[in-house]
């Protein structure tokens, strides 16, 4: 192999290499026996970031109007426990917040249904750390979402 070929292996990243090596990784969901496509498949991680951007400013007004009395300086961390409220109440009933709801997306157990309270709070929890959410599998599941045994489906 020339310089080259290995610095090209570099840049396109470990997923590529193993591809060239003959490893198949299918399409995002099908390990979890979704569709790659339409309702029910994985949802797209541009549809997750903008309906947590929406429940996020839902959550900051919420917080600045209702309870710091106009103290903006307060309000962002008043924001983080009116969305961990918001996430239980609404994941754990309806499947989705509404800025999920809005994107489209629902929350569902990974064996499909409705996920449970536990398992509802424990997601919740995980999120609100921020961390777990940033941290993705090949599935492009956020490690709250696995340790949850949840998955982000188009509706």
């Amino acid at each position: 192999m020339d310089n080259r070929q290995v610095i090209g292996s570099w840049l396109s990243g470990p997923r590529a290499a193993a591809e060239e090596m003959g490893a198949d990784f299918g399409y995002r969901g099908e390990r979890l026996g979704l569709p790659q496509d339409g309702p029910g498949s994985v949802a797209p991680v541009g549809r997750r970031v903008v309906a947590i951007l929406v429940d996020w400013g839902l959550c900051l007004l919420i917080a600045y109007g209702l309870i710091t009395g106009g103290d903006f300086r307060s309000a962002g961390n008043w924001a983080l426990s009116v969305l961990a409220v918001l996430s239980v109440l609404t994941v754990g009933t309806v499947g989705s917040t509404p800025g999920k709801r809005l994107m489209g997306l629902r929350v569902v157990s990974v064996g499909g249904g409705r996920l449970s309270l536990p398992r509802t709070v424990l997601r919740t929890v995980l999120l609100v750390l921020a961390v777990p959410a940033l941290v993705w599998d090949r599935d492009t599941r956020g490690l709250h979402d696995r340790l949850s045994g949840a998955v982000q489906v188009r509706i």
